[in-house]
């Protein structure tokens, strides 16, 4: 008969992590307590209890002052809760996978969302979930979901969140899913089986398939053992269940050629290893060959300090499972596998890797073994780091404190040194600004017995900046145009990077309009292009220019503008003779004092300031100098002659004004003055209200040149009025 022992038999990463922490509490000697069982195995309870630690199954019952310890299954919100403020300290063994269902079901109650909780109603686990959310609904199965459903229609449109228990049958938790995608209208899914669960129960399966017999070790309330058992039932006829090697009976599997073995996530390896004896002094069965090699590596002795080699087989957001081919189960935690805080595990290693590591403790009782990457790295890091010192080489960091005289490196996991002056940072910057940055730095000192490192970021800046330099100097030329940053700023202009050297951007070359500072157009540390205006290799000088030259502003002056133009500028400058005005950007005129004002002032502010537009008139334009004359003096003139003629014209126009015919003025247009006929004069007696009687044909003439006489005193009467 031959026995196969499953490989994921045992303790997963979750129950072991909790585990590992209760011996750690129990055996520090202070006061401490379990709120319920940490795992479900009765043997390592038992353990932990004769160790000093205390099994309280409510919060009530927890000894003041005590660190308690929260099992893996997780507890609800309200424990935590509860026990912030009874004052108690946490030792939080809660498995990183049930956290994140927590950290789901949280998010859903606070989104108004309905949590579906596939798994048993009773499990610790389930319970825990349910108390992250006001309101949940929990199915232990398919046809608990239905009936759920069925029961009231409308919950099929309520906003569900669904998640699973994390040691729930895969094939149940895909029946529930399926039927929930057909019927639900507002649904979001969350696989939330344990990889390290599915695997062992795969791995169940395959054997049960295989063998006529089958032991699961495990305790009863475990559910992940029973569900083991239930798996291995469906396709093996003789399955036996036993929580220790006291309760086999090796004589059941009399007659059988093949025997499998496997164990719940609750069930330490030694308890495993006993199983394995006790059959084996019975004598009934042969080990296969690959079992034999198995069991004679685990007899290997592990200890602290050694190097050891292995296989990635689990990642986890908090440590590596690594199998050494032993009889321990071997992690490394994420702070011993890199330096840098805001690395992932999954980006450092895969599955299947394999991996050089550092001992760092080892649990013979529980079949533990804790490892370092970093440590080992760190070892041959300080090879290498001796070595940089010697060939110069350039290494990289993360910055990963300040202290007082400047900041700290981890390269390679070794600290190093690196003094203020030496950061390439001004002076008097902030250098916690640089932390978690990676850097490029040489290493100028080692004592490797005081394990002291001195690094330079500064060193490797400078070679870097000297280089570009050269570079530089090599290939410039006139009108060359260059990609810089603005280094800093003076009253008369702005010094620019171009890669390793500074140029010099004048003031006048920054803008084509006039600007009194740098800071008008750039400030420090903003991206500019610039062209090569000049350079003098033997002085290490170079004038920058950067503004664009193909918008000259004289060019669109002069196609715009001509002599004559009356135009708005702005007075951007005074002086004793007269003020300059801005007429475009880039473009100024003369507005001379005697042009300011039609009489004579002493000084340009008296009539203008700057800042101030004014109205002005080209009066010449000097092409050859780029000079332009500006005037208000003959706009002010020229209103005044136009004021002037208007008023001569107002005056013709009252003169034009002619008598009536009765004696009322009468305006004539000017153009027509001349040709109006004399009105004949009126009677001197007329009578006003009648019409005069026509004379007879052999009267004698009328006397009129009295009234005639009096007309143009009756006509100047009536302009009077």
């Amino acid at each position: 008969m031959e026995v196969i022992l499953a490989q994921s038999a045992g303790f997963c990463y979750g129950v072991r992590r909790a585990v590992e922490l209760a011996q750690r509490l129990a055996a520090s000697g202070a006061p401490c307590a379990m709120l319920g069982p940490v795992i479900h195995n009765d043997h390592v309870i038992a353990q932990l209890e004769a160790q000093g630690m205390a099994l309280c199954h409510s919060v009530d019952d927890l000894p003041p002052g005590a660190t308690v310890l929260l099992r893996s299954h997780g507890e609800a919100q309200a424990v935590y809760q509860a026990l912030e403020a009874g004052g108690w300290t946490v030792a939080d063994a809660v498995c990183p996978n049930v956290k994140r269902i927590h950290q789901i079901v949280s998010e859903a109650g606070a989104e108004g969302r309905v949590p579906l909780i596939v798994g048993t109603p009773t499990h610790p686990e389930v319970a825990a979930i349910a108390g992250w959310c006001s309101s949940s609904v929990v199915a232990d199965g398919l046809e608990s979901l239905k009936k759920w459903l069925n029961e009231d229609e409308s919950r099929r449109n309520l906003p569900l969140t669904m998640v699973s228990q994390t040691t729930a049958i895969p094939a149940q938790w895909e029946s529930c899913v399926e039927f929930a995608k057909k019927v639900c209208t507002n649904l979001k899914i969350f696989d939330t089986i344990c990889n390290a669960t599915y695997k062992r129960q795969q791995e169940a399966q395959c054997l049960a398939d295989r063998c006529d017999g089958m032991v699961v070790i495990g305790d009863p309330k475990s559910s992940n053992t029973k569900r083991l058992f239930q798996l291995c039932r469906e396709r093996c006829d003789a399955v036996v269940r036993v929580t220790s090697a006291a309760e086999l009976d090796p004589s059941q599997f009399a007659g059988m050629s093949r025997v499998g073995i496997t164990a719940g996530a609750s069930t330490p390896g030694w308890i495993i290893k006993e199983v394995y004896d006790t059959m084996s002094d019975e004598n009934m069965m042969e080990i296969e060959e690959s079992f034999a090699e198995m069991l004679e590596k685990s007899i290997k002795t592990l200890h602290t300090g050694d190097k050891v080699t292995g296989v990635v087989t689990e990642i986890n957001p908090t440590e590596v499972c690594v199998d050494l081919g032993t009889k321990h189960a071997a992690y490394i935690p994420l702070d011993q596998l890199t330096d840098d805080p805001n690395a992932k595990p999954e980006d450092l290693v895969k599955v299947g890797d394999e991996i050089e590591t550092f001992v760092v403790r080892v649990n013979d009782q529980e079949g533990v073994v804790t490892l370092s990457k970093k440590r080992l790295d760190s070892v041959k890091s300080w090879d290498d780091i001796e070595a940089a010192v010697d060939d110069h080489s350039i290494l990289e960091g993360v910055i990963t404190e300040e202290n007082k005289g400047g900041i700290v490196a981890s390269v390679r996991g070794v600290r190093v040194f690196i003094p203020a002056s030496q950061s390439g940072q001004p002076r008097g910057a902030d250098l916690s600004q640089m932390l978690k940055q990676k850097v490029r730095l040489r290493i100028t000192e080692v004592n490797r017995s005081r394990r002291r490192v001195v690094g330079s970021i500064r060193a490797v800046e400078q070679e870097e900046r000297n280089a570009k330099a050269a570079e530089v100097w090599e290939n410039i030329e006139e009108g060359k145009v260059y990609q810089g940053v603005v280094k800093s700023l003076v009253s008369y202009g702005a010094f620019v990077d171009i890669g390793g050297v500074d140029g010099m951007v004048h003031i006048s070359e920054l803008s084509w309009s006039r600007i009194k500072h740098p800071s008008e157009v750039v400030n420090v540390g903003d991206a500019v292009t610039v062209y090569v205006l000049s350079f003098d290799k033997e002085k290490r000088k170079i004038s920058l220019g950067m503004k664009d030259r193909s918008q000259d502003p004289w060019a669109l002056f002069t196609a715009k503008y001509d002599v004559g133009s009356v135009v708005t500028a702005k007075v951007v400058k005074l002086m004793t003779f007269g003020a300059f005005a801005e007429i475009i950007p880039g473009v100024d005129g003369l507005i001379h004092i005697s042009q300011l004002s039609d009489h004579r002032i002493e000084k340009p502010g008296d009539v203008v300031s700057e800042g101030q537009d004014v109205t002005v008139m080209i009066t010449a334009i000097d092409k050859e100098n780029k000079k332009v004359s500006l005037s208000i003096r003959a706009l002010i003139e020229e209103a005044q002659a136009a004021k002037a003629a208007k008023a001569a014209e107002t005056a013709m126009e009252e003169d034009a004004v002619v008598a009536t015919a009765d004696g009322a003025g009468t305006t004539v247009a000017p153009e027509f003055a001349e040709e109006a006929e004399p009105a004949e004069p009126a009677p001197a007696e007329a009578p006003v209200a009648e019409a005069p009687a026509a004379p007879a044909e052999d009267a004698a003439p009328v006397e009129t040149a009295p009234a005639a006489e009096e007309a143009p005193a009756e006509a100047e009467k009536t302009d009077a009025e």
